[in-house]
């Protein structure tokens, strides 16, 4: 999704890498991710440190394809996602 491509773009190289090698770890075990419940029912979240920072990612599977939604700090992450999927009529 774009919203992630734009976020990735703009971390230096090696954060970079960090948010590379987690998508990388969802690929390989992409129930590794805890699924949601409520708004965002089908959604998994995938938690890992990006630096000394609690970095969130938000996906899902569709058709076996996984689709990246949202990455970013814990805060706000919840109430932003909700938000962007109202943008995006998801």
């Amino acid at each position: 999704m774009p919203r992630v491509k734009s976020y990735v773009k703009k971390l230096p190289l090696p954060l970079q890498q960090v948010v590379l090698d987690a998508v990388e770890e969802v690929l390989a075990n992409p129930k590794v991710g805890q699924l949601k419940k409520g708004d965002l029912k089908g959604f998994r979240i995938h938690k890992f440190t990006m630096g000394r920072q609690l970095t969130l990612m938000a996906y899902n599977v569709e058709n076996d394809s996984l689709v990246l939604y949202q990455v970013g700090p814990h805060e706000n992450f919840y109430k932003d996602l909700k938000k962007y999927l109202k943008e995006i009529g998801g």
